[in-house]
């Protein structure tokens, strides 16, 4: 029998065309890997962010997902990184919810709000079936990470900030993370998701290409130039300037009995609702003033001995003092008066009552200078659904003080979550940054870890005194000082030697130059698709 010859175009076999397109011409239809990987992916990715984030698994678990979107026809591939997103969404949510009450409504919340995350992380993966098939393979690699970067960029502006940022899954990698004061959060984004688009490229294509090679080579070395570039920036130039003393207290809990001794009446979550919706009844309000005045009295005797010990500075953590309006200017003067007898600065977590106004609670931080003087800051972003239905808005200024102790600003914990308002601070030459806080179990200590990093973006040092969670100081390079969880202690405080002094970064002056970068990377790949 005659064997066929094969056809040729321009000189070249169809078979050898067929050969060096490779998977970037078609996708291979679905099969038992694609499969496989999807399964993988989904038992990853719960463990790629969020409390039990694992750093690795973090890098792994879009590698997985981005290959088996790759291999299977696209609406199989989407559906099924749809389905395993979404729960992966539902999982992550759960934690930040814990304080909902139970009922039928927040079910239904949770369940809309993790269908619509499971969307929006989609995204990334979508473009990535959309512009990679046809592309070079390095100008492919791209695709995948600019869009991850665009897409984290955009969900930081919204009204959750920067919450479930894949960056925050290599907390502790501190080498890796002084990229931070270079490109924020989208330079370690970047990094983790081209490295699942390379490797799934890798697994596409093979080693033999030499265009892979190259681009797989890159990746690698890039990775590694970020993570021994940022270890020598630690080694080699580690805050060095003058400390001072800082003490970051929390209320101690209310049990019926304090542990100083002192009897304290019980407030219960009942009762602090009816005042947020105006029906307090006088019985509420008189343990209320009873309850505030145990706990700010433990307080002030506490800050008073850290004072006696050393401390040239005293945090209390979000919230700890909480009082009625017509209160608020008697004890403020009685702070004021503990401050200057100490020679000290006093930061209060004060939540101000006014029953009855479109508004009843101010949540704010009220610094009183040795001197007497006393300037405050009104908390920008209060928790959706939580607090914002009732609790007065900052403007979302952040303050300014000049000490003999460095430059000082402060926010309130969840401000935290927005790198934007941080830049506020980078931009003043802010060196210690105070953050009261007020969490809750589940996401402790993911909640202060989260807010080291707004520490090597803007290059100030951080304390954040912390109700519920971990309080704890962090250096400019992200450097744990002091720490102490709430629900693992006895004494209710952490104490430390702060740098008074922070640095400029790159960051700090340039902004969100590398999250812009990727967008317009991402519009030119648009383009050369579109060719």
């Amino acid at each position: 029998m005659t064997r066929p010859i094969p056809r040729r175009a321009g000189g070249i076999e169809e078979s050898e065309i067929a050969k060096r397109v490779g998977n970037r011409g078609r996708f291979p239809a679905s099969n038992a890997e694609s499969w496989l990987c999807l399964v993988i992916a989904a038992t990853l990715l719960p463990l790629a962010n969020g409390v039990a984030s694992i750093p690795l698994v973090a890098w792994l678990a879009p590698a997985f997902l981005l290959r088996c979107v790759r291999m299977q026809p696209a609406r199989t591939g989407l559906l099924g990184a749809y389905v395993a997103l979404t729960a992966t969404g539902a999982i992550m949510l759960l934690p930040v919810l814990a304080p909902f009450p139970e009922s039928s409504a927040n079910t239904v919340l949770i369940c809309i709000a993790s269908l619509v995350s499971g969307a929006v992380l989609l995204v990334p993966y979508a473009i990535d079936r959309y512009l990679s098939n046809g592309l070079q393979p390095f100008a492919a690699s791209l695709v995948f990470p600019t869009a991850y970067v665009a897409k984290e960029y955009f969900l930081s502006l919204g009204p959750f900030g920067s919450w479930g940022a894949a960056g925050y899954s290599q907390y502790g990698a501190l080498p890796l993370l002084q990229l931070l004061a270079v490109t924020g959060l989208s330079g370690i984004a970047f990094l983790m998701s081209w490295f699942a688009s390379v490797c799934a490229l890798i697994r596409q294509e093979g080693l033999g290409p030499r265009r892979v090679r190259s681009t797989a080579a890159l990746c690698a070395g890039l990775i590694v130039v970020v993570i021994v570039a940022g270890g020598a920036r630690m080694a080699l130039f580690p805050p060095s300037s003058a400390t001072v003393r800082v003490a970051a207290l929390t209320s101690r809990p209310v049990d019926g009995e304090s542990r100083a001794g002192a009897t304290i009446p019980e407030f219960d979550a009942a009762a602090s609702a009816r005042m947020r919706r105006g029906g307090a009844t006088i019985r509420d309000k008189e343990i209320f003033r009873r309850w505030s005045a145990t706990v700010r009295s433990d307080l002030l005797a506490r800050t008073d001995m850290e004072m006696r010990a050393g401390a040239k500075i005293v945090l209390w953590g979000e919230g700890n003092a909480q009082l009625f309006r017509e209160d608020e200017t008697a004890f403020i003067r009685q702070a004021a008066d503990l401050a200057s007898s100490r020679g000290a600065y006093l930061g209060i977590g004060l939540v101000v009552w006014e029953l009855g106004s479109r508004w009843p609670m101010e949540n704010k931080f009220v610094m009183v200078q040795p001197d007497g003087k006393v300037w405050e800051y009104l908390k920008s972003f209060p928790v959706p659904v939580l607090e914002l239905p009732f609790m007065a808005q900052g403007e979302g200024r952040l303050p300014r003080i000049d000490t003999a102790f460095g430059r000082f600003s402060a926010m309130i914990c969840a401000d935290a979550d927005y790198p934007r308002l941080a830049a506020q601070a980078g931009a003043m030459r802010v060196d210690l940054l105070f953050v009261p806080a007020n969490d809750w179990s589940a996401i402790d200590p993911w909640h202060t870890q989260m807010a080291s990093f707004r520490a090597i973006e803007q290059g100030f040092s951080l304390v954040r005194p912390t109700s519920r969670g971990l309080s704890a100081a962090f250096d400019y390079q992200g450097r744990p000082l002091s720490a102490t969880d709430y629900f693992h202690t006895t004494s209710y405080a952490a104490v430390a030697d702060m740098p008074t002094k922070g640095v400029a970064t790159i960051y700090s002056l340039l902004g969100d130059w590398f999250a812009w970068t990727n967008i317009v990377g991402l519009a030119a790949l648009f383009l050369l698709r579109g060719r």
